[in-house]
């Protein structure tokens, strides 16, 4: 067999192939299918991407009139979701994006990925894009004391966002503002949640099951869980002259600054670029502050990490713009959610077109195996009561897991 050692975290390995976009971390670009993600923010609308990631193109009027008018019944709870609902947001986990996965779990499928046809994918990827915004919403206003506010069907996907959230009619700046993030983080390469939503597509489970599983890599602090905590940074420093010492401070102690940095990118991040001036556009004294500190920050990085080049990631401006459109801190997170499962969605119909299941194999670094457990395996007696009960007569050494030195292979089906 041959073995081909990957990097930690598998940096920079390529493990499939995808039609769905790309990210060009050194160049500071990334596309969705054909198209220029920060293109589609500022001049189409996210339910276009929402369209082009479904269909592989982007709708013309007519096409778009009808998507809208398919989607916008599918955004309304059944009955029995909408108590579901209700009980999670009463006695369920405290994260959102938790509450969130416990409800979706209850939709999980019967039927395998593999068995679905491409219409019954479409339909359930659809509905449960179209019902993520609803439930979320619906949690944080039960759990603040609120009645749910139900969709309209004549509002956008970030119309709605904003009306469910605040049970206002959303003006049209901070519509835009919302409706160009959730555009501009549909997708974003094999990140940690994408990855795991296919990986369990892999293996033929349904949607649901996969996007549950994604949700849980995506409420991990070092993945989708930082706007709130980036703006939160930013309340920690009084005013831009203390900028410095706060930045210096966390630097030399080891600490991360949340809003800085990303894995891909060795440039501007392309999405805080963008939403720098969407906020800009807003105005206000939080986003002058959160410019001038942004300079700041990276200067002092600089000065300090020479080696490594951190700019402002989208985390940074998207804390900035979300509370700009008056969305509470805990929902900062979940609105990164709300598009973010349209991507979700589309990887996870892709690699249902293989039939592959992603098994890696890992190395062993343990103990070596003990003359004892070698002797008693290759005998078919278990040493652990005496002999007395029959174990499987193939040893546990040779083949793929032999053992070297303390290290082996460990892999098979399982």
């Amino acid at each position: 067999m041959t073995v081909i050692e990957a990097p930690r975290g598998l940096h920079n390995v390529v493990v499939t192939t995808t039609s769905i976009g790309d990210v060009r971390g050194d160049e500071g670009f990334y596309h969705y299918r054909q198209y220029s993600a920060i293109d589609l923010a500022l001049t189409g609308t996210f339910e276009d991407a929402w369209f082009l990631m479904v269909e592989g193109r982007l709708p013309d009027g007519t096409e778009r009139a009808e998507f809208l008018r398919t989607v916008a019944p599918l955004r309304i709870l059944p009955d029995d979701v909408a108590a579901a609902v209700r009980t999670v947001a009463r006695s369920g986990p405290e994260q959102p994006l938790l509450a969130l996965r416990t409800v979706l779990s209850g939709l999980a499928g019967a039927v395998p990925l593999y068995e679905s046809a491409e219409s019954d994918k479409r339909t359930t990827a659809l509905r449960l894009c179209a019902m993520t915004p609803t439930i979320l919403a619906a949690v944080h206003r039960i759990r603040s004391g609120k009645e749910p506010v139900e969709p309209r069907q004549d509002l956008t996907t970030a119309q709605n966002w904003l009306y469910m959230i605040t049970g206002d009619a959303p003006d049209a700046v901070g519509a835009r503002a919302v409706d160009r993030y959730l555009t501009a983080t549909i997708d974003h390469g094999f990140n940690a949640s994408t990855f795991t939503a296919r990986v369990v597509a892999s293996t033929g489970s349904d949607i649901a099951s996969a996007v549950c599983a994604a949700i849980g890599a995506f409420a991990g602090p070092l993945h989708g869980g930082a706007p709130d905590r980036a703006l939160d940074g930013l309340d920690e420093i009084a005013d831009v002259d203390s900028a410095d010492a706060w930045a210096r401070s966390k630097i030399t102690a080891g600490e991360r600054i949340m809003g800085f940095g990303h894995p891909v990118y060795r440039t501007d991040d392309p999405r805080s670029v963008m939403l720098r001036e969407t906020a800009q556009e807003m105005g206000g004294e939080l986003i002058d502050k959160a410019v001038q500190v942004e300079k700041i920050i990276a200067a002092a990085l600089e000065d300090l990490k020479p080696d490594r080049k951190l700019y402002a990631n989208v985390e940074y401006y998207a804390g900035v713009v979300m509370e700009l459109c008056g969305i509470p801190r805990s929902m900062f997170t979940p609105t990164f959610a709300c598009s973010r499962m349209v991507g979700w969605c589309a990887n996870i119909v892709e690699q249902s077109h293989d039939s592959k299941i992603i098994r890696p194999i890992a190395r062993y670094d343990g103990p070596v195996p003990s003359a004892v457990a070698r002797l008693s395996a290759a005998q078919g007696l278990s040493h652990f009561d005496g002999g007395a009960s029959r174990v499987s007569r193939r040893p546990i050494v040779g083949g793929a897991g032999q053992c070297v030195g303390g290290e082996g292979l460990s892999t098979g089906r399982s």
